[in-house]
């Protein structure tokens, strides 16, 4: 099938008027907006709650063609991703990310939490995420301090030669603070909506207690902690200096995180926006604790870490910039040295909003926010095809379409929201679909066609988007 791609390297051929350039493009099919989706017999998971709302949402959209990136994305992961099965009587959901054949914490929680208002609406899909809240505890009692699992466990990672403890069935073990924050987030959710507290077993009460356990060794109060982390490669941000432990920190009460949740390793270990990500998860399993298992004394425990990180937040993690005035850094390490950016991974200081961790008409934060979007940036592009942020894993000039997304989510002003989603129309480059990053002036040079988190993102936009302003869209 010819794609946009396609027909722009042909483009410059085809230089009659504008009536038959459209010609052209219908002979095409490019405006027969043809479905994306794989076939219904080849779908891995379907719901019929999700069908009903991209039928209810189409319906309402006057443009066709964001209404066909919606019909394409937001099924993306129950289409492609997911496996669902019962093991032992318990739902189990194994998210690969997309392209990857393997579970990130992060993703999979992400990739599934869009469904979650839909619930109601179907009991297949609550016991699909059901699945992936007890799939996730089983990857926590392996390693709490891997981003990446196998479904397979006797599967060989590539990168099993990595200079830390791999275990059977991890992926990858990068230590990540939002790696346990995610599954957190996705169980309070799921728990705050169905009432259900069968996931909520022993078992996840334990994967709490090694969240804790994590968190406080992280904190390097007295040492380094057990984690260690080395690559042999020739790419910078897939190592970790110091031996594997990162460059020193002052233990202040923040959590160190050795990567960022883009995979990529810190600067300096107190990733800010992780450390209010933690913040929110420690009191949401508190609030779960007390009310689930009735472990008041463990719920103590989480709060009491909670409120000390936040203490260390108020006090260090704001820097006053020569003309946005005090805003956050996205990393510090405590002795007085910070890195001033954002990346786009949520995570992310832009999304901490989103996360609930900040209000969107916080001060601070809306200073922050007009720094992140602006040359201050240094991970903020503006070109030819758009605007927005990046970060170091695909490089300079590379923005994330997730970047796009998260800022219209984190907006108060529907002007901007309608500007994002008119950017990201205009940049899936025909495929359909929404990419890991594309460039700042050439929408066809992207990277990964199949990014689940990306595209469900999106269509979580759409879906908020059309419930509170539909005029928008």
């Amino acid at each position: 099938m010819t794609t946009r791609k396609d027909f722009i390297r042909s483009s410059a051929i085809l230089t009659a008027t504008f009536a038959l350039q459209k010609q052209e493009l219908f002979a095409r099919g490019y405006f027969n907006f043809e479905s994306k989706r794989p076939l219904p017999a080849d779908r891995h998971f379907t719901s019929e709650a999700v069908e009903n709302m991209i039928l209810r949402i189409k319906k309402g959209l006057k443009n066709k063609e964001l209404g066909w990136l919606f019909e394409n994305c937001f099924p993306n992961t129950l289409d492609t991703t997911v496996d669902f099965e019962m093991i032992n009587g318990r739902p189990d959901t194994y998210v690969i990310t997309g392209d990857i054949d393997a579970m990130w914490l992060r993703d999979s929680s992400a990739q599934v939490w869009p469904y979650l208002a839909l619930m109601k609406n179907d009991a297949k899909l609550q016991q699909l995420i059901a699945g992936v809240i007890n799939r996730q505890t089983n990857c926590i009692h392996i390693d709490p301090y891997a981003n990446a699992f196998y479904k397979d466990e006797t599967k060989v990672s590539e990168w099993k030669s990595d200079l830390t403890e791999m275990k059977p069935g991890i992926h990858e073990r990068k230590w990540e603070i939002d790696s346990l924050c995610y599954p957190i987030r996705l169980a309070h959710k799921y728990w705050k909506l169905t009432g259900d507290t069968k996931p909520f077993d022993s078992k996840w009460k334990a994967a709490i207690a090694l969240t804790l356990k994590t968190f406080k060794e992280q904190q390097r109060k007295k040492d380094s902690g057990p984690y260690h982390f080395m690559r042999t490669t020739a790419w910078a941000t897939d190592g970790v200096p110091m031996a594997g432990y990162g460059y020193p920190v002052k233990p202040v009460g923040l959590i160190c995180s050795v990567f960022r949740p883009s995979d990529d390793s810190t600067i300096y270990p107190f990733l800010i926006p992780s450390n209010f990500f933690a913040v929110v998860s420690l009191r949401q399993a508190a609030e779960m604790l007390n009310r689930i298992t009735g472990d008041a004394a463990m719920a103590t425990e989480c709060i009491l870490l909670a409120n000390e990180v936040e203490a260390a937040l108020k006090k260090y993690a704001t820097v006053n910039h020569p003309t946005a005035g005090k805003v956050y850094a996205y990393e510090i390490n405590g002795f007085g040295s910070y890195n001033l950016m954002d990346d786009a991974n949520v995570p992310s200081l832009l999304s901490l909003p989103y996360l609930g961790a900040i209000a969107k008409n916080d001060a601070v934060y809306q200073q922050t926010r007009k720094l992140l979007l602006s040359p201050e940036n240094p991970f903020f592009f503006k070109g030819k095809a758009g605007e927005g942020i990046g970060g170091p894993h695909c490089g300079m000039d590379m923005i994330w379409p997730i970047s796009i997304t998260m800022r219209a989510l984190t907006s108060n002003n529907d002007a901007e929201v309608k500007s994002c989603i008119q950017s990201l129309v205009a940049t899936h480059d025909g495929t359909g679909f929404m990419h890991e990053s594309f460039h700042k002036d050439d929408a066809a040079k992207f990277t990964r066609k199949w990014f689940a988190w990306a595209n469900t993102l999106f269509g979580e936009l759409i879906m908020e988007t059309f419930e509170r302003n539909p005029s928008l869209i």
